[in-house]
């Protein structure tokens, strides 16, 4: 089973986000990186770009796969992890260290709607 932590919010299109006050990290699940294998590059916003829960903000690439990415939440980007630009595969190695984007929340309300580590392993194992 894929690795799932407490205390982040998870989407049902597998985006997880870790909370740090007004801020949200947001990255893909161990579970997504898992089905998408070998993760060769990452298609990411703009600082200042502004992301609307439930919109495509990314994509992910894989050997396998390409996968677009939707924002659970919605903010204004105001870092991108860089070091995804030179390392992809920096997500396959640990999914939740290595974060996407960093948004300043605009609608924290917005986390009720999505899942709790529970809910998230019991879609997961469907």
């Amino acid at each position: 089973m894929a690795k799932v932590i407490d205390g982040l919010y998870y989407s049902e299109s597998h985006e997880y986000v870790r909370v740090d006050g007004e801020y949200g990290y947001i990255g893909i699940t161990d579970y997504a990186q898992n089905e998408l294998g070998n993760v060769v590059y990452v298609d990411m916003p703009e600082v200042d770009d502004e992301l609307t829960a439930g919109e495509e903000f990314g994509a992910v690439e894989s050997t396998k796969a390409a996968s677009d990415l939707n924002a659970p939440v919605s903010g204004t980007v105001v870092e991108v992890n860089s070091a995804l630009d030179d390392s992809p595969e920096l997500i396959n190695q640990d999914a939740y260290a290595n974060w996407i984007v960093k948004v300043k929340l605009s609608d924290p309300a917005e986390l009720d709607g999505l899942m709790d580590a529970k809910a998230y392993e019991d879609m997961c194992s469907k």
